[in-house]
Formats: structure tokens, C-alpha cells, sequence
């Protein structure tokens, strides 16, 4: 049985803007780089076999934390980013609707197809998305089997693995909470991804902010 720890990177000043990162690569604030130390005190007594982390320095500045009093190295993974959102990427939430309001309507519908105008980078559809998030989670599990993993990622990355695990549609409402540096329990025996214990925050002083889409 191997064991995953999926944890949302710290906070960014992004995130407390409320402003859409997606692809960009944004660095921790002072209130993440808290909540990285109270995630590796949390975390201080559990033995590691890997740290994994996106290639974005939020994610992988998180995962130091994880990695260096255990004499590990990052390891990083692209696969792991946020979704890429194409021209909603840099825009505050409230500013997207206004610039584009169909692909706005098509993103709060959650339309799995629909593909946001392009950016600096080419946008993703939630379908695309999905299958990468999922496919690069359980990838790692195969090359890491019978190992207990720490992977620092996204908020749209954890939600998808979520909903696969679960068995929840993409097209979904979500109703679960996925907060800076919550700690996420997975299990993969092999064959199958199951939750073990979801949004564990006890570390945290107060509560992170809770945005899926950062």
C-alpha cells in the first residue's frame, strides 16, 4: 500500500487578492511561509520517502519545508501545476466576468469541454486538466509503490484527484473545503485511489484561505 500526502501549497498574495495564478508563477507571502513551517511541524514526526512538488516556487517552496531537515531533495513534477486558464491568468475573480463574460458563465457552469481564449499560455479545458492532474498523481504512486510520498500542489489539481477518488463528477458543485497547506490522505493499493482523511488544518492557527482555483 502506498501512502500520499496532498497538500495545497502555502498562501500567496494572490490568493489573498483573490487574483487568478493558474500557469504564473507567484511566491509565497509571510502568511505562507508560516503556514510551510506549521505544516513541517505538523509533519516532523512522519517518516518520508520522497517529497514531490510542482515546478511553480509556491508549490516548491512548501515542499522544502517538507524536504530539508529530512535531508530530501524536491523532487519537481510540471504535471503537478494548477490548471493553465489561458487570458484569465493575472486577473482579479471579479474582473474575469467583465472581460469575458461567455467563458466566465462557461467556468462558474463548470463546463467540463469549455476552453477559455488563450493568454500567455494555451488554456486548458476541466477534462484536460482533470485527466492530467489524475494521470501524474497516479503515476507517482506506481514509481513510489509501498512509500509514503508528501506532494505539494493546487488547489485544482486536489480537487481533481478529490473527485476521482470519490467518484464525483467533474461538472459537480464542490462541496468540500481545499485550504493552504491542509493535509489530504490518499491510499493506492495498485489498482485503486481512495481518501483517507480530507482538509486536516489542525496545524494552522487560523484557517487558510480556501480557493481550489489558485
Amino acid at each position: 500500500m502506498t501512502e500520499l500526502l496532498l497538500i495545497r501549497h502555502g498562501e500567496t498574495d494572490w490568493n489573498a487578492e483573490r487574483r487568478l495564478q493558474g500557469f504564473l508563477d507567484i511566491g509565497l507571502n509571510d502568511r505562507g511561509r508560516q503556514q510551510a513551517v506549521a505544516l513541517a511541524l505538523a509533519l516532523r514526526d512522519e517518516a518520508l520517502d520522497a517529497v514531490i512538488a510542482s515546478d511553480l516556487q509556491r508549490a516548491v517552496h512548501t515542499a522544502q519545508a517538507l524536504a530539508l531537515p529530512r535531508g530530501l531533495t524536491v523532487q519537481t513534477d510540471a504535471c503537478l501545476r494548477e490548471r493553465c486558464y489561458g487570458a484569465f491568468e493575472g486577473l482579479l475573480y471579479d474582473e474575469i466576468a467583465g472581460h469575458f463574460p461567455q467563458a466566465h458563465a462557461s467556468w462558474m457552469a463548470r463546463e467540463v469541454d469549455a476552453r477559455f481564449p488563450p493568454g500567455q499560455q494555451h488554456a486548458e479545458t476541466l477534462r484536460e486538466f482533470s485527466a492530467r492532474a489524475v494521470d501524474s498523481i497516479i503515476a507517482i504512486a506506481r514509481r513510489h509503490a509501498g512509500q509514503k510520498i508528501a506532494i505539494v500542489t493546487h488547489g485544482g489539481v486536489l480537487d481533481c484527484v478529490y473527485r476521482a477518488a470519490r467518484g464525483v463528477g467533474l461538472d459537480s458543485v464542490r462541496d468540500f473545503d481545499i485550504i493552504n497547506t491542509g493535509i489530504n490522505r490518499f491510499h493506492w493499493d495498485g489498482k485503486v485511489l481512495s481518501v483517507l482523511q480530507w482538509g486536516n488544518v489542525a496545524h494552522l492557527g487560523q484557517v487558510a484561505l480556501d480557493e481550489a482555483s489558485q
